[in-house]
C-alpha cells in the first residue's frame, strides 16, 4: 500500500454546516457547545460508513440542532489531525426551514444564535472563524439548479432495442438513491428530464419521496437534442427562481452547462464534464449563477 494510499484509508470523513437565519446580508448563525469538549463550533459530525458527504452534513445539522435545512453553495473545507489520523470536514452554507426536533442530541447542550461578528468571537477554532469569512464573499440566498447526468445503464452495444429505452443497471439503480439524497439537501421542486428511461429513471426516487411529477422534454435527448431549445429551457428556470433539477446525458449536459455560464456566470472557465451519475449545483441569484459545486455518486 503505497503512502497516499495508506493515508485515505486512515482519513476520518466529516460533514457540517454554518446554519442561517434572517436577512440574507446581515444574518444569524447557529453555534453549538459542546460538553465533552467544551467548546463552540458549528455543528457537524463524522459520516457514517458509505455515507456521502452532503446525507451525513444533513443528517449531523439535525442531530445536533433538531433543525431541518435546505444547502447553499459549499464552504472551504477544514483539515486537521484527530487523534494522530487526518480529519477533513466538507461544509456547506444552509438556510433553516423548520425545526424537527424540539431536543437535539446529548452531544450538544447550547444552540445560541449569534451575528456574525458576535460567532467570531465565540468560536473554539480557527477553521470555523474562516468559515465566516467565506460566507461573506458571495451571495448568501441562492437559488439550485442541479445539472444531473444519468447514472450507470449498462452498455449500448449490450443493449438490444430502442436505447432510450435501456434502464439503469445495478450501480445505476444505487446511484439514484445517492442522487435522490444529494438532490434532498437542495429540495428542487421543478424537475425536468430527457425522455429516455434512464434520465427518468435517475430522478425518480427523489420524485417519489417529494411526490414531484417529472417533466420530459425530448430536446435534452441524444436522440432529439436541440442546443438551443434545451439553452432556452434552462435559461428559463433561472429567470423563474425555483429550484430545480435537470437530467440529461454525457453528449448534451457539457453544452448546456457551457452556454449557461457563458450568459449568466462571472466566475472563472470551469471544466463541466460529468461523469454517469455525476452531478453539478449551479447557485444562482437575480437570475446569474454565483457558484458552481459538483458531486459524484
Amino acid at each position: 500500500m503505497t503512502d497516499d494510499a495508506a493515508r485515505r484509508n486512515d482519513l476520518i470523513r466529516a460533514g457540517g454546516a454554518v446554519v442561517w437565519r434572517g436577512d440574507a446580508r446581515d444574518p444569524e448563525v447557529a453555534v453549538v457547545h459542546r460538553p465533552k469538549y467544551d467548546d463552540w463550533s458549528f455543528p457537524k459530525g463524522k459520516l457514517k460508513p458509505g455515507e456521502h458527504p452532503v446525507t451525513g452534513a444533513l443528517r449531523e445539522v439535525a442531530e445536533e440542532t433538531g433543525l431541518s435545512v435546505t444547502l447553499g453553495r459549499r464552504l472551504p473545507t477544514a483539515r486537521y489531525t484527530k487523534g494522530g489520523r487526518p480529519k477533513r470536514v466538507d461544509y456547506w452554507a444552509a438556510r433553516v426551514i423548520k425545526e424537527v426536533a424540539p431536543e437535539p442530541s446529548d452531544e450538544v447542550d447550547r444552540l445560541e444564535w449569534l451575528p456574525v461578528p458576535e460567532a467570531r468571537d465565540r468560536l473554539t477554532y480557527g477553521w470555523d472563524t474562516r468559515l465566516l469569512t467565506a460566507l461573506n464573499k458571495a451571495p448568501l440566498d441562492t437559488t439550485p439548479l442541479v445539472m444531473v447526468r444519468h447514472a450507470y445503464a449498462g452498455t449500448r452495444q449490450d443493449w438490444h432495442g430502442d436505447d432510450d429505452l435501456r434502464p439503469l443497471d445495478d450501480q445505476g439503480e444505487a446511484q439514484a438513491g445517492t442522487i435522490c439524497d444529494i438532490l434532498y439537501g437542495y429540495r428542487p421542486a421543478s424537475l425536468l428530464s430527457s425522455p429516455s428511461r434512464r434520465c427518468v429513471q435517475s430522478l425518480l426516487p427523489y420524485a417519489a419521496r417529494q411526490a414531484l411529477p417529472i417533466r420530459t422534454e425530448p430536446p435534452l435527448s441524444e436522440t432529439h437534442y436541440d442546443g438551443s431549445v434545451s439553452l432556452a429551457l434552462t435559461l428559463s428556470l433561472l429567470d423563474e427562481g425555483v429550484p430545480a433539477a435537470v437530467c440529461s446525458h454525457g453528449k448534451v449536459l457539457p453544452e448546456l452547462i457551457s452556454g449557461l455560464c457563458e450568459r449568466r456566470y462571472d466566475g472563472p472557465a470551469r471544466d463541466v464534464h460529468l461523469r454517469k451519475g455525476a452531478l453539478a449545483v449551479l447557485h444562482h441569484t437575480g437570475g446569474r449563477v454565483t457558484a458552481i459545486d459538483r458531486y459524484l455518486t
